[in-house]
């Protein structure tokens, strides 16, 4: 965590912190090397403006007091402590048609540790938030772009396999200046 002057914290971009400031943060499993390149690479090809890393997310972006940092990390640390190292299989795609316009590589070992570190991240007074779909972890290779390219990125990563084990997650956090940026790593298993 960045501190700045007379220990307040920062906004995530450098600068210190003002009473009232909040931060968009996001909490998620990046894919490791040759992967996460490679379906990045595979997400900018298909158009999409928010070509991201390829992650599995663990809570989406979510504003918070920038107050509440040092205790959303606190949390964050004691969740990694309780969850241990897993494998994590992605195999295939999968679709949010005709419901949201994405392409997903899915996770098809690993299910349930996502699921369990969600549930915990978002036990949290300042993460608990209303979504409007269940959680379904997946790593998104398209979203929102023309049909043809929702159909080709579906077509072309239907035979994708990687598998890996997940040793951490990332807080990331964005300020508006800047595009998302790591913020800290928590290791699972303490």
């Amino acid at each position: 965590m960045a501190e700045g002057v007379a220990g307040s914290v920062d906004r995530g971009d450098g600068t210190p912190a003002t009473a009232g400031d909040t931060i968009q943060i996001g909490i998620a499993v990046d894919i490791p090397e040759p992967w996460g390149s490679y379906l990045t690479r595979r997400r900018v090809e298909a158009g999409d403006p928010q070509a991201v890393p390829a992650h599995v997310t663990l809570l989406g972006p979510t504003e918070i007091p920038v107050a509440t940092l040092p205790a959303v990390e606190r949390h964050l640390g004691a969740v990694a402590t309780g969850h241990l190292p897993f494998t994590l299989h992605l195999r295939g795609t999968g679709t949010f048609r005709p419901v949201t316009q994405v392409v997903f590589v899915a996770v098809a070992a690993g299910i349930s540790e996502c699921e369990l570190l969600a549930a915990a991240i978002r036990a949290a007074p300042e993460l608990h938030r209303e979504t409007r779909f269940p959680y379904h972890p997946h790593v998104t290779v398209a979203q929102d772009v023309a049909p043809e390219a929702l159909d080709k990125a579906y077509e072309d990563l239907a035979d994708f396999s990687a598998m890996f084990e997940v040793e951490a997650f990332t807080l990331f956090s964005h300020s508006g200046a800047a595009r998302w940026q790591p913020r800290r790593d928590f290791r699972l298993g303490g």
